[in-house]
């Protein structure tokens, strides 16, 4: 029996602070850890509907991203399944309008990847910045975390890099 196909994906513009937080996470995460060869890990920036054939290949994907929704800058959720597209229907971001296409564009190629957002609440996604700031940048390392849990529910093996 073939392994599932694993795609984590960070996606963002890493020219808006903040909106950078899910690239930014998944750079870290690939210079930490090695993964097995059915684990993808994805830098998504804003290319969302341009990213199907990837996300339809996945048997399980895990998302980090910023998503507003009115919580104190810096707090983290996970939202699964039908509940993610309910999460980022509000497109506060230029990643966010071609997301939920593409996760559309999934369900009519009749793909139903398991999924699962690991969310933070934004600070700043508007200033021309290519840094985070100080609130988010304090949440890689948790985030990471988030991720590396992730893994351990779906039994996926990784290696920290020396």
């Amino acid at each position: 029996m073939p392994e599932n196909e694993i795609l984590i994906q960070g996606i963002g513009n890493i020219l808006l602070a903040d909106e950078g937080f899910g690239v930014r996470v998944i750079e870290e995460l690939d210079r930490r850890y090695r993964f097995p060869d059915n684990v993808t890990v994805l830098d998504g920036g804003v290319l969302g509907v341009n990213l199907l054939g990837t996300l339809a290949g996945a048997d399980d994907i895990i998302v980090v991203d910023v998503v507003r929704t009115g919580k104190e800058p810096g707090a983290m959720y996970r939202v699964e399944g039908e509940d993610i597209p309910k999460r980022i229907r509000r497109k506060d971001s230029m990643h966010q309008v071609d997301f939920p296409e593409a996760l559309l564009m999934l369900e009519a190629i009749d793909r139903h990847p398991r999924m699962v957002l690991l969310g933070i609440e934004p600070a700043d996604i508007a200033t021309l910045d290519t840094h985070l700031t100080d609130v988010l940048a304090s949440k890689v390392d948790k985030m990471i975390g988030f991720v590396v849990e992730e893994l351990d529910r779906l039994a996926v093996p990784y290696e920290k890099r020396t």
